[in-house]
């Protein structure tokens, strides 16, 4: 049972990862054309610290709400 729900949160996250992917790229094509062109001009190294503090953040948002009281 278990599995199953975890399952299911874990798809439901991807879903929801992939909506919120693809919000700017409905909402303003053109000024997300534009970003791209820019982020090509961005060291492939900056682009990876950019990408592990992206990670960083994430863990620490996940930890804080597993870890406290926060949304119970």
């Amino acid at each position: 049972m278990l599995d199953n729900h975890l399952m299911k949160l874990f798809i439901l996250l991807v879903g929801l990862v992939l909506i919120l992917e693809g919000i700017p790229y409905v909402a303003a094509p053109e000024a997300m054309q534009e970003w791209l062109k820019k982020l090509c001009g961005i060291s492939p190294g900056r682009l990876r610290s950019i990408g592990l503090l992206a990670m960083a953040m994430g863990l620490l948002i996940i930890l804080v709400v597993q870890k406290t009281s926060l949304f119970q």
